[in-house]
């Protein structure tokens, strides 16, 4: 259980005690500053009965324990504590004894100070030796100072055994409460971004026919505030950090892929992303000039790894063109052009006089998702400068480049079989086909918005995206919880791997969006059902990925040991999974927008409230019949056709 709140986190089991071991502790910036909190009543430690997330940031624990000597097997005492990721926790004792008590309370407290990933390496030293501090206790090391103070202040410190003792006399029906206050010295208060009035994204809610639908948009926006990382060079300008507990900081590809996810929660999480990332932006001549840089990322075991650079890079002026549609100001706009327009003519140079993009650069291998990612980022971004005005030769070269790669795409990228046959995974550099069909194909059907609401063209003809769909939506590939990374026909296919048999989420969402764009509403609404099923097994906290083995009646998708959560992108694509039913596309800088809604209505009548159209409010609601009806929107926003 991760209480997030950055640059804190709480990690807890759902026992409620923090016993040092694993994980388990509250951190700041990546640091534990305290490993140990274990409550001790009348001597003994209260029985767990319940534990649950009661926002992103926050969770409370039930004990009850038996205090009155032959008072039967009932308990008559009840410690309830709320732990927040901030430092905070509430200790409360309420008594349902019939006489007054003498409650004896001990707090156990331990801290090591010890980094994040040598935690998770096993590399943890033991506890540092405690002294007494005010109204607590505080442990040093050459990296730092951690300190815990408690109100009431205890009765007794006694720092050789990192304990803190009450003596506290309750009376029937009484309570009592004891605040403990965690803080790393020196490090100033925490002041979570989404917590904040200036938060970028809207509190947008959902409500419908299905129960899982309000609990999944409230707890997908709740961590989506919870992962909001101010630039420290830039604070007014913020973005996500890539996931908890062991992502906590900037991925670029993934922060741009959560970004646009997220735009029906309005354009400012978008522009303070791509600030951030146009200062990142390589300068310098060379093949590199004009790259968003980002490390590589593992492909699975029949590709080199890939690099996130090349995909952060083409989602650069995808974002922009796209936040632009929903309505990010024309002065943010041309501030961020040039970088867009570098990010174009990386890609018209890496290209040079071929037709394939390679990756890694130079002499990689093609991927089929690079292509989907440069063929959508040329189109978009030929339109987003042509839109504003921008002479560019860019431009021209994008569209005729972006004909030629769809008409030798849709011969190279193609492997015939009796079932209609299914794009390859990649071609080596020798150019043969590397066949293994997965989850990295959804990219083909994510085409991007081009002006008036319509949707980019594809690089698959209509034939092959009739294929494609049925191949997503057959049982080797959909799971019943989500999209497997890889086809169970596959050789190598591990419901564990996370690029050969894991649901990764963020994929899934783009499957739905995308087979819903193009018609395929069996499929798409499938898949939406079986992510919503999911994320209610998840408590409504979608990890990054999990397992992706068959449903079954009564089965529940099982963890994957090394997925966040939450993950920027999870949490991202539980706003897009319930926004893809209203079908919103909107043309912000032409004032329309349009809609095409889900006509079999999958999740049944579905409304979402407090989105951000053109920076105003604006809900949309979707009935039973599948028909879409705008119930608030900016003035002057009318609906296209």
């Amino acid at each position: 259980m991760i209480c997030v709140a950055l640059p804190c986190l709480a990690i807890s089991t759902e026992q409620g005690q923090l016993t040092g071991q694993g994980l388990e502790g509250f951190y700041r910036a990546g640091r534990r500053i305290l490993s140990r909190c274990q409550v001790r009543v009348a001597g003994r430690e209260p029985l767990a009965v319940q534990a649950r997330m009661t926002a992103s940031d926050q969770a409370r624990f039930t004990a009850a324990l038996r205090v009155t000597p032959h008072g039967g097997p009932d308990p008559d005492v009840v410690v309830e504590r709320t732990r927040c990721a901030d430092g905070a926790e509430r200790i409360v004792l309420r008594s349902f004894a019939a006489r007054p008590l003498r409650l004896p309370v001990e707090v156990a407290l331990g801290a090591d100070l010890s980094d994040i990933a040598a935690i998770a390496s096993g590399a943890v030293g033991p506890e540092l030796p405690a002294s007494v501090g005010d109204s607590g206790l505080r442990w040093t090391c050459a990296t730092g100072t951690s300190s815990v103070t408690a109100d009431p202040p205890p009765a007794d410190a006694i720092a050789s055994a990192g304990l803190l003792r009450w003596d506290f006399d309750l009376p029937p029906g009484g309570s009592v409460c004891v605040e403990l206050k965690v803080r790393l010295e020196g490090a100033g208060p925490a002041r979570p971004v989404g917590r904040a009035a200036t938060s970028p994204l809207a509190a947008a809610r959902a409500t419908g026919d299905d129960p899982r639908v309000p609990a999944l948009m409230a707890t997908s926006v709740g961590d989506l505030q919870a992962l909001l990382v101010r630039d420290p060079s830039h604070p007014a300008d913020t973005y996500l950090a890539a996931g908890a507990p062991w992502r906590c900081g900037l991925a670029p590809a993934e922060a741009l892929a959560a970004a646009r996810m997220t735009l029906p929660l309005g354009t400012r999480l978008a522009a303070g992303t791509l600030r951030t990332l146009a200062r990142t932006q390589i300068s310098h001549e060379g093949p590199r000039h004009g790259m968003i840089p980002g490390p590589r990322r593992d492909a699975g075991a029949h590709l080199p790894p890939g690099c996130t650079g090349t995909e952060a890079t083409l989602l650069f002026p995808v974002l922009l063109a796209e936040a632009r549609r929903w309505g990010l100001p024309e002065q943010d706009t041309e501030e961020l052009l040039p970088t867009a327009e570098r990010c174009l003519s990386w890609l018209r140079a890496a290209v040079g006089e071929g037709t394939y993009l390679r990756d890694p650069q130079p002499g990689g291998p093609v991927r089929c998702e690079t292509q989907a990612h440069a063929h959508r980022a040329a189109l978009l971004g030929a339109d987003l400068l042509d839109a504003c005005g921008r002479a560019s030769p860019d431009a021209a070269w994008l569209r005729e480049w972006a004909r030629r790669l769809r008409a030798v795409f849709r011969r190279d990228f193609w492997l015939d079989d009796r079932g209609g046959g299914r794009p390859p995974a990649a071609l080596t550099p020798e150019g043969r086909p590397v066949p293994h069909f997965g989850a990295s194909a959804v990219h083909l059907l994510d085409t991007g918005l081009l002006g008036g609401g319509a949707a980019a063209p594809g690089l698959l003809d209509k034939v092959q995206t009739e294929s494609l769909a049925r191949l997503l939506g057959s049982p080797a590939m959909d799971s019943g919880w989500g999209l497997r990374a890889m086809s169970t026909k596959e050789p190598g296919y591990n419901p564990f791997g996370h690029r050969s048999g894991a649901v990764r989420v963020h994929e899934t969402a783009i499957a739905v969006a995308g087979l819903a764009t193009a018609g395929y509403e069996k499929e798409a609404g499938a898949l939406l059902r079986g992510a919503l099923a999911a994320a209610e097994a998840f408590g409504h906290r979608l990890p990054e990925m999990y397992a992706g083995g068959q449903r079954t009646e009564g089965g529940a998708p099982l963890p994957h040991p090394a997925a966040c959560r939450p993950a920027a992108t999870s949490a991202a694509a539980g706003v897009l999974l319930l926004t893809t039913p209203a079908g919103i596309r909107p043309d912000a800088p032409a004032g329309t927008i349009t809609l095409r809604p889900l006509r079999g209505a999958p999740l049944g009548e579905i409304g979402v409230t407090g989105l951000r159209v053109a920076g105003d409010p604006f809900s949309v609601r979707v009935s039973r019949l599948g028909l879409a009806m705008v119930e608030e929107a900016a003035d002057g926003l009318q609906l296209g056709v």
